[in-house]
């Protein structure tokens, strides 16, 4: 005689397993098996083992790892003793014959334990969820939600089995895990954010979402930006660390252009002010292969969270209400669920992680700008309209500069190392330290010097003391100081510079404005006679002594 469950496939009718089957489901059984395995394994409904189990005494695992002798029996049946039937009764002859012990299991002896036929309690809260999935919202940010604004008491499968009879349910993709220790690994990543009002034009704007995310805890912080730069970037990443108390070993990113300015597996050409802001907190990045994001599933799977749970069809009206809510969703949801993977809550796994990582350094980065400038011939190179002298090695090259409001740094374009710092200066001054000057003055200079002291004495003084405090940046100024004599005279050039050099003011800017306000001599003019030069009349005669013998 076989038994007969309830396991078959048309509704009314009853099965009856074989030998071979019943033995499986009492095997698995007393290896602790669950119902619903043990359904999943034998293609079993998990109802008629567990009435196989029971008849057998076996007691039945059930969610949570507690057993327990579901489904339940009436009072008076035991182990040993035949339940009560009053349903038909199958056998393998077609004769009815008497059942044996435990052997016959009718619908009638079934109990089956479920919810009570009452309605659901997310049914006055129909309209919000049905509104939240016209937004797009997932079932957990709707749950969310009605907890938070609604007081909602029941549990979140309750709004599981509500949305499901609404609409489908697709089954998410798995993916392998990658294990890594505490404190080890973080990933990062951009996503799109949610709208927010631009408070210049009045119109919505996509936001940019920044996610943190520890590779062990998967404890993630998550910052809103309505741009991006290199800059941006990394203060993003310096806030992140304020926020976790500490810095991972290493950062794996993909390959965006704020952190890395040449991808390559082996030797990645990283942004220079990202790769000194992770070395100022002792952190390597590690880029992904080009056109392979996938080895960052971990932060991946946080900005989809976010963009499914808390930020889906939701706009708002200025960027830091955005970050306040966020804020609040990561505090009071996604820092207390149980994580999918790992099995535990991630809070409590961040506290476990906290100690590893790094402790911050005591000053914040200073962040400063950079670019390439050229070495020009005079030896200076430009920035922010003020001149740097550079080494006489560097003279046409193009070298690396980084400067900030109090200082400006020359980097060597071979090894990248600091070649000297120099204090910031306004535009049109220069910095020029005295070993990057010219051991010996040009032919040129002493050329202008010679020219200077033929004009006068007190001129070639004052030209030699530019020279010998401003050296061949004073080159222009003695330039200046001649062009002088041309438009005052040279007597008058000659009185002013002595007053300069009498003064203790040896400038050119000193002389222009004396002969500015003291002109003593009339400017030089066709008509001034000079040793040098004829008088006009004998031109003329001349001129017309030529034109009488060559008449045309």
């Amino acid at each position: 005689m076989t038994l007969e469950g309830p396991c078959g496939p048309t509704a009314g009718m009853a099965n009856v397993l074989g030998e071979e089957k019943r033995e499986q489901i009492l095997a698995l059984g007393r290896l602790g098996w669950s119902l619903r395995r043990i359904e999943r394994e034998l293609h079993v409904r998990r109802e008629t083992a567990g009435l196989y189990l029971h008849a057998a005494g076996i007691p039945v695992r059930r969610r949570g790892g507690l057993a327990s002798s579901w489904p339940p029996w009436p009072a008076s049946t035991d182990a040993g003793a035949k339940p009560a039937t009053t349903g038909e009764v199958i056998t393998d002859s077609p004769e009815a014959k008497p059942a044996t012990t435990a052997e016959v299991i009718t619908d009638s002896a079934v109990q089956k334990v479920g919810r009570a036929p009452t309605a659901s309690a997310c049914e006055p809260y129909r309209e919000l969820i049905e509104q939240g999935l016209r937004l797009g919202r997932n079932v957990m940010a709707i749950y969310q939600d009605l907890v938070t604004d609604h007081g909602f008491a029941a549990r979140y499968n309750s709004v599981r089995r509500f949305t499901m009879k609404l609409q489908g349910q697709t089954t998410p993709e798995a993916h392998p895990v990658i294990v890594t220790e505490p404190g080890q690994e973080a990933q990062v990543d951009y996503g799109e954010g949610p709208m927010i009002r631009d408070a210049q034009t009045g119109k919505y704007r996509r936001s940019r979402l920044f996610v943190f995310t520890l590779g062990y805890s998967r404890k993630s912080v998550r910052l809103l930006t309505m741009q991006s730069s290199s800059h941006i970037w990394a203060e993003l990443h310096e806030r992140a660390f304020r926020r976790l108390g500490g810095a991972p070993k290493t950062v794996v990113l993909d390959n965006l252009r704020e952190g890395v300015l040449k991808p390559d597996w082996y030797d990645p050409t990283l942004n220079p002010l990202y790769r000194d802001v992770l070395g100022h907190y002792g952190v390597i990045a590690l880029p992904c292969r080009p056109y392979h994001p996938n080895r960052k599933g971990k932060v991946e799977s946080s900005v989809g969270h976010a963009q499914r749970t808390p930020l889906k069809g939701l706009r708002f009206e200025s960027l830091e209400a955005a970050q306040v809510y966020l804020d609040r969703w990561e505090e009071n949801w996604a820092d207390t669920r149980i994580h999918g993977t790992t099995k535990r809550q991630v809070s409590a796994m961040y506290a476990e992680e906290k100690p590893y990582l790094a402790p911050l350094p005591v000053e914040p980065f200073r962040y400063y700008q950079h670019g390439n400038r050229t070495v020009h011939l005079d030896g200076c190179f430009e920035v922010g309209g003020a001149y740097y002298r550079a080494p006489p090695e560097l003279l046409g090259r193009l070298v690396p500069v980084q400067w900030d409001a109090r200082c400006v740094r020359l980097i060597h374009p071979a090894t990248r190392q600091l070649v000297r710092e120099y204090p910031f200066e306004k535009p049109g001054h220069r910095q020029s330290p005295p070993e990057y000057l010219p051991k010996r003055t040009p032919p040129t200079t002493l050329q202008l010097l010679a020219r200077a002291r033929h004009v006068g004495g007190q001129v070639g003084a004052l030209c030699t003391e530019i020279h010998q405090r401003d050296g061949e940046n004073g080159v222009r100024r003695i330039q200046g100081v001649l062009a002088q004599a041309r438009k005052h005279g040279p007597q008058a050039l000659e009185r002013a510079c002595g007053l300069a050099m009498e003064a203790g003011v040896p400038n050119l800017r000193f002389v222009r404005i004396y002969l500015e306000k003291h002109p003593t001599e009339p400017p030089l003019t066709l008509r001034q006679v000079d040793p040098l030069i004829r008088e006009l009349t004998h031109y003329r005669t001349y001129i017309n002594h030529i034109t009488k013998e060559n008449p045309e």
